[in-house]
Formats: structure tokens, sequence, C-alpha cells
């Protein structure tokens, strides 16, 4: 591959790359935080169910 033929690496993902940082205005902001509170909760609602079931 000679040196002045582009192979495609960063150049090709440097658009992807802005895409998904740029901040959109209607996007739905949500805290990390709250997240893993709701995975947290989620998961033991869960457990609870499964030793209520049985």
């Amino acid at each position: 591959m000679s040196s002045g033929q582009n192979s495609g690496g960063l150049m090709s993902s440097a658009g992807l790359v802005r895409y998904f940082d740029a901040e959109d205005r209607n996007a739905i902001r949500l805290d990390p935080k709250s997240i893993v509170a709701f995975g947290l909760l989620f998961g033991v609602g869960i457990l609870v169910l499964n030793s209520v079931a049985f």
C-alpha cells in the first residue's frame, strides 16, 4: 500500500465521533445515578418476585 492512499481508518470514523458527541436539545437527559438506581431497584424487584413465586 503506498503512502498516498487513504486506508480509511480514523478518517472514516471521525464523522461518527462528531455525530455522537453532539448534544441535541430535544434528547432525553437522565442522570447516570438515576439509571444505576433504577437498575438496582429492578434487580431487587426481580429477586423479590422470584422468592415470592416459590
